[in-house]
């Protein structure tokens, strides 16, 4: 899952439906959506400067009781985002997402128009 998804399903915006959708099949099948820690700490950035340290806090707590794993950046992950930041003009954060969705052969979750030039390198689920 890409940060704009998950921001896109806190603040009810267009799109959240097809996330809330995800998280409740995640729940159905007692998995987990699996998102970086770098694009986790997209999504509290960008709380935390809208809104302030107390709603930032607020909304990492809300994180941890959804069927979301953050998975810590390795090497390995590392290395994978460096070489789509080398091929594709993308924000180093998307690099992450995009990289972890390819490692675990996934799908992404994405909002963010930017991932339209990995589609030949990963699939892509627009909400």
């Amino acid at each position: 899952m890409d940060a704009q998804a998950l921001l896109a399903f806190l603040g009810k915006e267009p799109g959240h439906e097809k996330v809330e959708s995800a998280l409740v099949n995640a729940l159905e099948r007692d998995s987990y959506l699996l998102m970086t820690s770098v694009n986790f700490g997209e999504v509290y950035y960008a709380v935390l400067r809208r809104h302030g340290p107390e709603k930032a806090e607020e909304v990492a707590r809300a994180i941890q009781a959804l069927p979301i794993e953050i998975v810590d950046v390795d090497q390995p992950l590392a290395k994978e985002a460096g070489r789509f930041k080398v091929k594709h003009k993308i924000s180093y954060a998307d690099c992450f997402a995009a990289a972890l969705t390819k490692v675990n052969k996934g799908e992404l979750l994405a909002g963010d128009r930017e991932f339209e030039q990995l589609e030949s390198d990963i699939k892509i689920v627009w909400i």
